[in-house]
């Protein structure tokens, strides 16, 4: 007598994709809330490069020399003869007003430094040029 075993059926093995899924879902949302969104905007210059360069944190007053020698403040043309009271007014009663200045690399170096003299005169108590690291 021959004894045969019986045959079961074949069941394919079905991984659990549902914890996968999450587990994707919960990475694409970490990278794009710590994904920094910010784009500096407005006034295209090209900054100076430079080796030792540091990266400021605090909120600053931002002023732009382009490169025709053309001053903006919060992407919006400045005149020189009134970039003093736009600067005096922005520092207002500020005790450690930072202000920096990012001229283009071929600007005039004359009017970086007379964009610094004004902000000092209006009451700049620090000054930063910026730069681009190489």
């Amino acid at each position: 007598m021959l004894v045969h075993k019986k045959k079961r059926p074949w069941y394919p093995i079905q991984t659990p994709l549902t914890s996968l899924i999450d587990i994707v879902f919960m990475l694409l949302i970490y990278f794009l809330l710590t994904t920094n969104f910010m784009v500096d905007e407005g006034i295209k210059i090209k900054l100076p490069q430079a080796r030792a360069s540091a990266s400021i944190t605090q909120e600053e007053i931002t002023v732009y020399v382009d490169q025709e020698g053309r001053f903006f403040i919060k992407n919006e043309q400045v005149a020189e003869d009134r970039l003093f009271s736009q600067l005096k007014t922005l520092i207002g009663s500020q005790t450690d007003a930072l202000v920096m200045v990012k001229a283009d690399r071929l600007t005039e170096v004359s009017k970086a430094v007379k964009a610094m003299d004004l902000a000092k005169a209006a009451g700049a108590e620090r000054l930063c040029l910026a730069t681009e690291k190489e």
